[in-house]
C-alpha cells in the first residue's frame, strides 16, 4: 500500500498570511486548499493557479482584473471572492468557504431530481447568475460542479469570471467551458454573453430533470458539434409524465440561436418562478424513473469544490443531505419547507408548524395528532345485526371522545331567556356585514384592484401602444429607461414584472423602455505598446481585436502605429478595437562588395543603410588581388537597418616554390607541378618522342599560386 503524497503547499504560509490546511479539490486551473487567514482568523478557500498559467503574465493581468470584478459581486447565491495576490512562485484567489457539496455530488447520488427541487435548486442558480449579469458579469462555465451546497442549505455558484480569464489571456481560439453545457455561439463563433450562461443553465436543468445530459459522444468535439447542429429535446422524451411547462422551460433556455433564449439571467428568473407558482402538486413531486442500470447518467465527476460533500445521520443513521430552500424568494419557496434528500433516493418534506399542505385546519386534520396509517381499530358496539361491527381507527376514536366531551358540557337550557327581538336584530346586522364584506371582498378580488390579471407582453411596441396595453389590463404603471442590445431606442423592453406573469390591478408594474444599446467612446492608444492598450480598452469597456504588424521608420518596434476603429468612436460593450504595431524600421538588401577594393567596398555597405568592418586579418587568394575584398560576411540576404557587414581583404596569390624540371620526364614533372597548386601547360618539340623537358616558363624559382607553368618537350 502506498502513502499519499504530500501536497508541497499544505502546512505552508502563503503569502505571509494563509495557512495552507489541506488541499481539497484539484481542477482543470488550479488547486484549492482549505487554508485558515491568520489576520482575520478565518477559514477560506485558497485557489492557486497551476505554473504554467502562473507564468503566463498576460493570464495574470486578466486574472487580476476578473478577480477585481468577480470581489465587486456580493450575493447571498455567488460564492464570495476575498482576495487575490501574486507573488514569485504562485498565484492565488481566495475565496468564501462553502463547506458541503456540489450539485454534481448530490445527482450523482439521486439521478433524476423531482421538478419541485430541481426548480428550488435552479432558482438559486439563476438568482445568482442574474445578479451577476446585472453587474455586467458573465460566468462561462455554468455547471453543476460550480454549484455549492452548504451545509447550512444555502447554495451557491461559484468560479465567475476565470473561464474569462482564461479565454481572453491567450489568443489560441481555445474553447474554454465543459462542452456538456457549451452554448453553440462558443463553438461556431467563440464570444459569450448572458444568453450562453442561460443555455448552460437550461442544460443543467435538463440534466436534474432526466438524470442524463442530452448529448453525449465518443469525444468532446462530437459533442461540442451535437450542441451546434442538433436541438436539445424535451424532457419529457426521456422521462414521460413531466410537465409541458417544463419541456417549455428547456427548449426556450437552450434554444440555438442566442436570439430565442432568455436575453439574461432576471428574465429566466421570472418565468421559473411563474412556473413553479403555476404547476400542480403532483406535476411538482413527478420524478422521472431510475434509468435500467439503476445508476444516475450524469458524466464527470466534482472538479473545482469548495469543501467535500457533509451529510447528517437520521436517527436510524441513514445518512441524508439537507437543502434548506428556505433562502428562496419568497413567493416560490413554498413556505419555510425544508426537503430532506435520503440517499435512497426517496424525498420526504418536513414541514414547519403551519401545517401540512392539503389540510384545513393548520396541519392537525380532525384532531390534534397525524393520522398514523396502521392504527387499530375498536369495536363502538353498535351492533344493528346486518353485519359485523363498524371498526373506527384510534384517530376517530380520539375525535369521537373529544366531541362527546363538547356535548356533556353544553348547556341544555338558558338560565336567561333574554330578548328574542334584540338577538334577531344582532344576528340579522351581523350577517348583513358579513354578506355585504364577503360581496366587497368578491368584488376587489374579482373584478376591483384586487384583481389577478396577466401582465401582457408589451416587447418591441411603442410607448404608447405598451401603455394602453397595461391600461386596458387595469395597471398603473411607471416607466424606465434602460440600456439594450437588440430593442431599438424609444421602443417598449418589456415589463417588471415581466410577461405573462399574474399580478394583482393594484400592484405598481414598471414599463423598461430602451435607451438603445450602451455605447462606449474607443480611446487613443496609437504610440502605446500592446500590453498598455489591452488594459486602456478594458477600462473602457472594451476588448482588443486583430493585431497585424508592419514595419515603420518613425514608430518604436512593438508600440501601436493605427487603430481602427479611430479614437472617440463610440461602440457597444466589448467591442473589439484593431491595432496594428510596428516591427520597427524595414531591413535592408546586403550588398555584394566581393572583388571591390576595400575603399569602394566600404562605400557600398554603408550606402546601403549597414556598417562596414573590415577583418584585422587578409588572407591569400589565388583569384582576387592583394587590397581587394575576397569575402564579406553575410554575403547576402536582408539585416535590420544599422546592422553590420564584415569585410575580408585579399593579400594576392600566395608565392610557390617552382623547381627545375629540365632533363626530368614530362609526367613526373606535370604531377609535381599541379600538386603544387599550379596549371601545367605542355609544348611538344619535335612531337615530344622522348618525353623529357627541355625547358620550363617560369624556370627555377618561386611563382603566384596557381599561375601557369609551361613545360617544353621533346
Amino acid at each position: 500500500m502506498h502513502e499519499p503524497v504530500k501536497d508541497s503547499l499544505v502546512e505552508t504560509l502563503v503569502d505571509d498570511r494563509y495557512f495552507v490546511r489541506s488541499l481539497v479539490a484539484r481542477g482543470g486551473m488550479s488547486s484549492v486548499y482549505l487554508a485558515t487567514d491568520r489576520r482575520l482568523d478565518r477559514d477560506v478557500a485558497l485557489k492557486v493557479l497551476y505554473p504554467h498559467l502562473a507564468a503566463d503574465r498576460g493570464f495574470l493581468r486578466r486574472f487580476e482584473s476578473e478577480a477585481k470584478s468577480a470581489a465587486r459581486l456580493s450575493h447571498p447565491h455567488v460564492v464570495g471572492v476575498l482576495d487575490q495576490g501574486i507573488t514569485d512562485s504562485l498565484a492565488y484567489l481566495v475565496m468564501e468557504y462553502v463547506p458541503g457539496r456540489t450539485l454534481r455530488g448530490l445527482m450523482d447520488e439521486r439521478g433524476p431530481l423531482s421538478p419541485r427541487l430541481a426548480l428550488a435548486l435552479m432558482d438559486a442558480v439563476v438568482e445568482g447568475l442574474a445578479a451577476a449579469h446585472d453587474a455586467g458579469l458573465v460566468h462561462r462555465d455554468v455547471k453543476p460542479e460550480n454549484v455549492l451546497l452548504a451545509d447550512n442549505g444555502r447554495i451557491k455558484i461559484a468560479d465567475f469570471g476565470l473561464a474569462r480569464a482564461v479565454s481572453t489571456s491567450t489568443n489560441t481560439g481555445t474553447l474554454v467551458g465543459t462542452v456538456a453545457y457549451l452554448a453553440p455561439e462558443l463553438v461556431t463563433a467563440g464570444g459569450a454573453d448572458e444568453r450562453s450562461d442561460v443555455y448552460s443553465a437550461g442544460i443543467m436543468l435538463y440534466e436534474m430533470l432526466t438524470g442524463r445530459q442530452p448529448f453525449t459522444g465518443d469525444s468532446p468535439i462530437q459533442v461540442a458539434f451535437a450542441h451546434v447542429h442538433s436541438s436539445v429535446p424535451a424532457p419529457s422524451a426521456l422521462c414521460p409524465g413531466l410537465a409541458e411547462d417544463l419541456d417549455d422551460l428547456v427548449r426556450w433556455c437552450t434554444a440555438k440561436d442566442p436570439e430565442e433564449r432568455p436575453v439574461n439571467g432576471r428574465a429566466l428568473l421570472g418565468e421559473l418562478r411563474h412556473i413553479r407558482t403555476s404547476l400542480s402538486d403532483g406535476e411538482l413531486d413527478f420524478r422521472c424513473a431510475p434509468h435500467p442500470d439503476g445508476s444516475p447518467a450524469s458524466s464527470g465527476s466534482p472538479t473545482e469544490a469548495l469543501s467535500g460533500a457533509t451529510e447528517v445521520l437520521t436517527g436510524a443513521g441513514a445518512a441524508t443531505s439537507v437543502i434548506d430552500t428556505s433562502a428562496l424568494h419568497p413567493d416560490v419557496a413554498g413556505g419555510n419547507s425544508t426537503e430532506v434528500i435520503h440517499r435512497s433516493g426517496n424525498p420526504t418534506t418536513v414541514f414547519p408548524a403551519g401545517g401540512r399542505p392539503g389540510s384545513h385546519d393548520g396541519g392537525r386534520g380532525t384532531d390534534d395528532y397525524p393520522a398514523e396509517e396502521n392504527d387499530e381499530t375498536y369495536d363502538d358496539g353498535d351492533d344493528d345485526g346486518q353485519g359485523p361491527h363498524r371498526r373506527l381507527s384510534k384517530r376517530d376514536e380520539r375525535a369521537l371522545a373529544r366531541h362527546n366531551d363538547r356535548e356533556a358540557h353544553r348547556p341544555q337550557m338558558s338560565l336567561r331567556s333574554g330578548k328574542p327581538r334584540r338577538r334577531g336584530i344582532l344576528v340579522a346586522v351581523l350577517l348583513a356585514v358579513l354578506l355585504a364584506g364577503a360581496a366587497f371582498a368578491g368584488w376587489f378580488f374579482g373584478a376591483g384592484p384586487g384583481a389577478l390579471v396577466s401582465v401582457p407582453d408589451v416587447s418591441n411596441t411603442a410607448v404608447e401602444e405598451a401603455g394602453t396595453q397595461l391600461g386596458d389590463a387595469g395597471l398603473t404603471y411607471t416607466t424606465d429607461e434602460v440600456f439594450d442590445e437588440v430593442v431599438a431606442a424609444g421602443l417598449a423592453v418589456g415589463t417588471d414584472p415581466a410577461a405573462p406573469r399574474e399580478v394583482r390591478r393594484f400592484q405598481p408594474v414598471t414599463l423598461l423602455v430602451s435607451k438603445g444599446p450602451e455605447l462606449f467612446p474607443v480611446p487613443n492608444v496609437v504610440q502605446r505598446t500592446l500590453e498598455a492598450a489591452g488594459a486602456d480598452l478594458q477600462e473602457a469597456d472594451l476588448t482588443l481585436g486583430a493585431v497585424t504588424e508592419e514595419y515603420s521608420e518613425s514608430v518604436a518596434a512593438g508600440s501601436i502605429i493605427s487603430q481602427q476603429p479611430l479614437p472617440d468612436t463610440l461602440l457597444r460593450l466589448d467591442a473589439q478595437v484593431n491595432v496594428t504595431v510596428s516591427r520597427g524600421p524595414a531591413p535592408v538588401e546586403v550588398p555584394a562588395v566581393t572583388g571591390l577594393g576595400e575603399e569602394a567596398a566600404v562605400e557600398a555597405v554603408e550606402a546601403a543603410g549597414l556598417k562596414a568592418a573590415v577583418a584585422p586579418d587578409k588572407v591569400n587568394s589565388a583569384s582576387v588581388p592583394a587590397g581587394a575584398v575576397v569575402a564579406q560576411t553575410p554575403a547576402s540576404g536582408l539585416l535590420e537597418r544599422g546592422s553590420t557587414v564584415t569585410l575580408t581583404i585579399s593579400l594576392g596569390p600566395r608565392m610557390v616554390e617552382v623547381p627545375n624540371y629540365v632533363g626530368q620526364r614530362a609526367e613526373s614533372a606535370r604531377a609535381d607541378l599541379e600538386s603544387r597548386g599550379f596549371t601545367v601547360e605542355v609544348e611538344n618539340l619535335l612531337g615530344g618522342l622522348l618525353g623529357l623537358v627541355r625547358d620550363q616558363d617560369p624556370g627555377a624559382g618561386t611563382a603566384p599560386e596557381g599561375s601557369t607553368v609551361i613545360l617544353k618537350v621533346v
